[in-house]
């Protein structure tokens, strides 16, 4: 049995005479079983760190090609040397020898594994690329920010692939192509800090977004509740309540901010600068096809800078442009720490000094976590040395909390800080949407875009220690 089986073996011997051959084979049968391996690994629900994932999803399948590829070059190389040496390579194979049918029975059974192999390897790789994980931790410092906004976000379990590439083959291929212009950026450190948006060119919601989302549903009315906190000595709570008025398209009728947004008409504009927060015209086409401009009286505008500029379809993203990766005003990122039980209120002064430190200047993030930590504990221990003492659980957790705003929203690395990146939802903190809702966006007729709060929604209370309506709908805090 033994001289049979090497008998059988005997046709894979002609792989020697060329290093080569051998150091291609010995490559793509080592990367083949490490693959394995790590497939198998994985299959048991084991992570894989993403700088590792390069390695393994992308350097090891290489290498697997690389020695397909040194395999026949060898044997070409040896053939040519043995041509140069006066030697005659042989021309003629017998099909008809049990030895070359072997042979070719081994090549033919390792082309099949070989394609399995790199068919797997491919799709691999190819997964692993679109993986979360890759997008946001393997290019670390510069997707920083995005990824660690997107991990708090209300599409925190989406993938990034799934609203920045899409489904179908082209947009797949731009990319990837895109993604080789990035990766060298990153790797010769030429990219821009922080990163700009909006970004161009993005797919369409209505290939990305409305897959979850659908703009003609009629979502009715919905309950907002905003807390605030002061910075006096007590942290006064505060609460403003609003009605928004969200609609939709109801039995063909458009109603409310998405009904006469995105089914009332339709709507383009001109933005003169990159962030789109300059709108000096506003175009609304209504159903029987006549449109109406709306032009601003208080930005002056060249009719070059108007064709310079922008023009653009409005689409859910004009407004909703932050939703995977917001970043929070210091002190709407502070009230939501106090909302949450996170800072406690009976602090003496919390918000004041938490917001005082997050819109300090750090050179990193190390340095502010430090003195974030150092002077809000130096604070209580020499201001209120009896409350330092009490409530000391309390002041460790509120350096911890404000040490994370700090981290969520500001980057150095990246030149990101407070207010980098604009918000378009709401008109609290940024121009949002005012930058049309102003009332001196006027028609040729005389009408002109409405500033009227009551057209979004209705105000129940505005900033109340203790609103009656959240009594009555029983939402008051216990």
């Amino acid at each position: 049995m033994r001289d049979g089986f090497l008998q059988w073996l005997r046709p894979a011997t002609y792989l020697r005479g060329s290093f080569l051959t051998l150091f291609g084979a010995a490559l793509t049968t080592s990367t083949a079983i490490t693959l394995i391996a790590v497939w198998l690994l994985e299959s048991t629900g084991r992570t894989v760190h993403p700088y590792a994932g390069i390695v393994i999803f992308v350097g090891l399948p290489a290498l697997f090609v690389l020695g397909l590829i040194l395999m026949p070059l060898g044997v070409l190389r040896e053939r040519r040397r043995m041509r140069a040496g006066g030697e005659t390579p042989p021309t003629h194979v017998d099909f008809g020898s049990a030895q070359v049918l072997r042979a070719l029975s081994i090549i033919g059974l390792l082309t099949v594994v070989n394609v399995a192999l790199l068919g797997i390897a491919s799709y691999k790789g190819i997964e692993h690329m679109e993986s979360t994980s890759f997008c946001g931790a393997t290019c670390h410092v510069v997707m920083q920010p995005e990824y660690t906004a997107f991990q708090v976000s209300p599409h925190a379990r989406m993938g990034c692939v799934e609203c920045h590439v899409g489904s179908g083959a082209s947009w797949f291929v731009r990319s990837k192509i895109a993604g080789v212009r990035q990766l060298i950026g990153v790797t010769t450190g030429h990219y821009s800090r922080p990163i700009p948006a909006p970004v161009r060119p993005i797919r369409s919601p209505s290939d990305t977004c409305e897959h979850c989302h659908n703009p003609q549903a009629y979502v009715g009315t919905r309950l907002k509740v905003v807390d605030k906190f002061a910075d006096d000595e007590s942290n006064s709570h505060s609460s403003t309540v609003l009605m928004l008025k969200v609609g939709g398209l109801r039995a063909g009728t458009a109603s409310g901010i998405h009904g006469h947004h995105l089914n009332g008409g339709r709507i383009t504009y001109i933005a003169t600068d990159d962030k789109r927060q300059i709108i000096p015209r506003v175009t609304l086409t209504d159903a029987s096809g006549h449109a109406t401009e709306y032009a601003s009286t208080d930005v002056k505008v060249t009719d070059a800078d108007l064709q310079r500029g922008e023009h653009r379809v409005m689409d859910c993203l004009d407004c909703h442009n932050r939703s995977g990766h917001a970043f929070a005003p210091p002190e709407r990122a502070l009230d939501r720490a106090f909302a949450a039980g996170q800072i406690s209120p009976e602090l003496p002064f919390a918000k004041r000094e938490a917001l005082r430190l997050v819109k300090a200047e750090y050179a990193d993030d190390a340095r502010a976590g430090q003195a974030i930590e150092t002077e809000l504990t130096a604070f209580y221990r020499d201001k209120y040395p009896a409350v330092f003492k009490a409530k000391q659980a309390d002041v460790r957790k509120a350096v911890a909390s404000v040490r994370q705003v700090y981290s969520s929203n500001v980057f150095p690395a990246m030149k990101v800080v407070w207010g980098t990146y604009p918000n378009n939802v709401g008109h609290e903190e940024f121009p949002g949407c005012f930058r049309c809702h102003d009332g001196n966006h006027a028609a040729p007729d005389g009408r002109v875009i409405s500033q009227d709060c009551d057209s979004c929604h209705n105000v129940l209370a505005m900033e109340e220690a203790s609103p009656q309506i959240l009594k009555d709908l029983g939402l008051a805090a216990q």
